[in-house]
């Protein structure tokens, strides 16, 4: 695993960045603006994400002038609808050797060679298993399929790329040949051609994966992301994007492609035609600028783009994790934090029209706080939810529609079934005798599980 940079230690185990959450704003002037509907500077959402650099930690009646002035823009934005898609996690493989040091999803991908003895609980699954799982779970009426997963030696694009890195003498490419592991994973094509059941909707492929998937070439993403698009990819995962500012990847994911390769890679998703989210990690070792020019990215792509359809702010899950193991990290992000990630993510995506409350990550009572706070999408079913759990979440089990129209109801607000690209809306009847998804290929209101 590779080891942190020393140039970020400090005598006192902490870590110092060039970024500062410092500014010459004023939290007053900042909080004008945001009610006032203008276009933030990074320096107004260091001030908001604060409560203030005019004193140390936050403030509450700062924060909660934050929260109702995010959610007072929500109204403005998306009404009082809060939507969810009926979707299933299908994620192919946990092997993957990057070192991430937030990430207790992965397992080693030593593990999973033939030779290898012991026992591990990872997992990986041929394109039939695949086809398997998702063909099921459309027959329940699921209509989106999210994939994301480990970085597994043997997977290539297609065949040619296959053929590609067989016939390479280079020793940076992080390949081995499927015939030296326990199950052949495929290819990407051959994974998404499989999961392309019906008219199910694919959302896999994060810029991470792309870039393993060009490998050993001078493929452009462009050309890449073009043949995934025929092989039946329907929109990107915006994740991997963890913090988009290169003196935190350095710590936490040290080998994972740079913040400019992941934009590079989400533009020319959007340049053949793909809609994607977006996904900030937050709550670990990054500070309140970060966050800032993390948004203020997100937002500068978006313009370029126009493609992304949500943003998803993911609360970092400390437990079983390796930042958490070495005495990085002694939790994740509070409450508190988690209320104004919300809210100035809406106030400052100014061009992204939703945004998302992760049960897997908050819970439910929180995540149904998070509504409140500017946030008007709440997930999706999610058939299966590995990766948080393996981190040590207590939360990532299957959400039905009933508790979905309950919860949602409770709050005062509307329950409405979205499609992803949230094109398609169906309003929810909490009264209704039975509850489930319409909007698939094959739905018909029944309930996904019995």
């Amino acid at each position: 695993m590779p080891d942190v940079p020393d140039a970020v230690g400090t005598p006192d185990g902490s870590l110092e960045f060039e970024h500062r959450p410092t500014t010459d704003q004023s939290f007053e002037n900042a909080l004008a603006k945001a009610r006032d509907g203008t276009r933030l500077t990074v320096a107004d959402a260091v001030e908001l994400f604060t409560t203030g650099t005019d004193r140390d930690g936050i403030d509450n009646r700062r924060k909660e002038q934050v929260l109702e002035a995010a959610d007072r823009r929500r109204a403005e934005v998306v009404g009082d609808e809060v939507t969810f898609v009926a979707n299933l996690n299908n994620n192919v493989t946990t092997a993957c050797n990057t070192g991430c040091l937030f990430c207790n999803f992965k397992d080693r991908s030593e593990q999973f060679r033939s030779d290898y003895q012991e026992a591990h609980g990872g997992f990986t699954k041929t394109p039939s298993e695949s086809r398997d799982i998702v063909r099921d779970a459309l027959d329940r009426g699921i209509y989106e399929v999210c994939s994301v997963s480990g970085l597994h030696p043997a997977l290539a694009l297609d065949d040619e790329h296959r053929e590609i890195l067989e016939s390479s003498d280079r020793g940076d490419l992080n390949y081995r040949s499927p015939d030296e592991y326990e199950k052949d994973p495929a290819t990407y094509c051959e994974q998404l051609s499989a999961m392309n059941v019906g008219d199910v909707h694919l959302h896999s492929m994060t810029p991470e994966e792309a870039y393993h998937a060009r490998r050993g070439t001078d493929w452009s993403y462009e050309a890449v992301f073009r043949r995934l698009k025929d092989a039946g990819l329907d929109s990107v995962p915006g994740t991997a994007a963890e913090i988009l500012v290169d003196e935190v990847r350095d710590v936490i994911c040290p080998g994972k492609i740079r913040t400019d390769e992941w934009l590079e890679a989400m533009e020319a998703a959007a340049s053949v035609g793909l809609d994607m989210t977006s996904t900030m990690m937050y709550g670990h070792v990054e500070n309140e600028r970060h966050r800032a020019l993390h948004l203020k990215r997100i937002r500068d792509l978006q313009d370029r783009t126009g493609a992304i359809t949500e943003f998803v702010p993911l609360s970092f899950v400390h437990e079983e994790t390796p930042l958490y193991e070495r005495g990085m990290v002694e939790s994740g992000a509070t409450v508190a934090e988690d209320e104004l990630l919300i809210a100035v993510s809406r106030l400052f995506l100014d061009n992204v029209d939703h945004i998302q409350s992760s049960w897997v990550k908050y819970g439910d009572t929180q995540g149904l706080k998070m509504l409140t706070c500017g946030a008007d999408d709440f997930m999706g079913t999610i058939l299966s939810e590995e990766i948080t759990k393996r981190a040590g979440g207590d939360y990532g089990e299957f959400r039905s529609f009933q508790e979905y129209a309950d919860m949602i109801t409770a709050i005062g607000r509307t329950p409405v079934e979205r499609s992803t690209d949230y094109e398609q809306r169906r309003v929810i009847d909490p009264d209704a005798d039975v509850l489930g998804p319409e909007l698939g290929p094959r739905a018909d209101g029944t309930p996904l599980l019995d």
